[in-house]
C-alpha cells in the first residue's frame, strides 16, 4: 500500500476513534437519517471521502477505486453508518457516461447518491438525492422516485425500497455491479478484522479455571485459523480492486463473505452468552455479516458467476 493511502487510512481511523465510538454508532443508526451528519461532513471536508473517485478537473480528489475501498474498509471496522457506498457508486456511474452535472454536489457530500441493482433493496435509497439504476446493460437516472425505508436485521446499513417515476437512460452499464461487489467486499474485510480483534482481546481478559481462555490451545487454533482466513480474503480483495474483472469481483465477494461469516460465528461462540445481548457489539457484527452476505446477491450467485467466467 502506498504511503498516501496509508495516510488516508490513518486519517479516517483517527476520525472514527474520536467521533464514532460504539455509542455514537448506535445513536447514528437509530437516527432519522441513519447516519451522523456531522461526521459525514468531517469525512467530506477533512478527508474528501465523497470526492475520492472524482477527477480533479471535475472538482474531486482524483483518486482511484482503491482509495474509496480503504475508507470504506476503515469505516466498516466500527460499522460506522455513512452514505459513502451509495454516493461513490453513483459517482462512478455518472463518470462512466460523462454525466457531470450532479457530480459537484456528490463530491462535496451535500448530495447523497444511491444505485439501484434491486429496487427492493437499495442502500440509502430513502435519503438519496441522485438515484441511478444499473441493470447490467444500461444505466438509467431516476429523475423522480419514491422511497420507503425497510426494516433490516443489520441496523447499521440503511436499506429502502425505491420506485421509479420519470427516468432518463444515460448509457451503457460498465459493470457497476462488479464494482459494488468489490467495495462491499472491502467493507466485509474491515468488519471481519475488527470482530477478530475484539474476540482476541476478550479471550485475553476472560478468565476460566484460573487462566485467560485465550491461553487454551483449542481456542488459539481457532483464532489462528480465522486470522489466516481473513488475511487470505484480504489479499484476494486487494488484488481484485487493483485489477477489477467479473471473475475477480465474484471471487472477492465469496471469500470476503465467508471470512466475515466465519469470524462472527466464532466470535459469538467465544464470547458466550454476552455476545447475543443488545449491549454487546459482537451481535452488530454478526448481523452485518448476514446482511452483507445477501446484499447484491448471496455468495451462491457469485459462485455461479465465477463458474461461468472460469469454465
Amino acid at each position: 500500500m502506498s504511503e498516501e493511502r496509508e495516510l488516508l487510512r490513518d486519517t479516517v481511523a483517527a476520525l472514527v476513534e474520536k467521533h464514532a465510538g460504539p455509542e455514537a454508532v448506535r445513536t447514528a443508526m437509530a437516527s432519522e437519517q441513519g447516519y451522523d451528519a456531522s461526521l459525514w461532513k468531517l469525512l467530506c471536508e477533512q478527508v474528501g471521502a465523497a470526492a475520492l473517485v472524482v477527477p480533479e478537473e471535475l472538482g474531486g480528489a482524483g483518486g482511484e477505486l482503491a482509495d474509496a475501498a480503504v475508507v470504506l474498509e476503515e469505516l466498516a471496522r466500527n460499522l460506522v453508518p455513512t452514505p459513502l457506498l451509495g454516493t461513490t457508486l453513483a459517482e462512478l456511474a455518472l463518470l462512466a457516461v460523462d454525466e457531470h452535472q450532479p457530480l459537484e454536489g456528490l463530491a462535496e457530500g451535500t448530495s447523497i447518491g444511491a444505485v439501484v441493482f434491486d429496487p427492493e433493496i437499495v442502500v440509502n435509497g430513502d435519503i438519496a438525492d441522485v438515484v441511478i439504476a444499473a441493470d447490467g446493460e444500461h444505466l438509467t437516472r431516476w429523475d423522480t422516485f419514491t422511497a420507503q425505508a425497510k426494516p433490516t436485521m443489520d441496523l447499521t446499513r440503511r436499506l429502502s425500497a425505491v420506485t421509479a417515476g420519470e427516468t432518463t437512460v444515460l448509457g451503457a452499464d460498465p459493470g457497476l455491479a462488479d464494482i459494488a461487489a468489490l467495495l462491499v467486499a472491502a467493507e466485509q474485510i474491515g468488519a471481519a478484522a475488527r470482530a477478530l480483534d475484539l474476540t482476541v482481546a476478550y479471550t485475553k481478559d476472560r478468565v476460566q479455571f484460573g487462566r485467560p481462555i485465550g491461553s487454551f490451545q483449542a481456542l488459539k487454533h481457532r483464532m489462528s485459523d480465522l486470522y489466516v482466513k481473513v488475511s487470505a480474503a484480504r489479499a484476494v480483495v486487494d488484488d481484485a480492486i487493483a485489477e477489477p474483472s467479473p471473475a475477480s469481483a465474484a471471487l472477492a465477494r465469496v471469500l470476503a463473505s465467508e471470512a466475515l461469516s466465519a469470524v462472527t460465528a466464532e466470535a459469538v461462540q467465544m464470547h458466550g452468552g454476552i455476545a447475543i445481548t443488545w449491549e454487546h457489539d459482537i451481535q452488530l457484527y454478526f448481523k452485518r455479516a448476514h446482511g452483507s452476505a445477501q446484499l447484491l446477491g448471496p455468495p451462491r450467485d457469485h459462485l455461479r458467476r465465477l463458474e461461468a467466467e472460469v469454465f
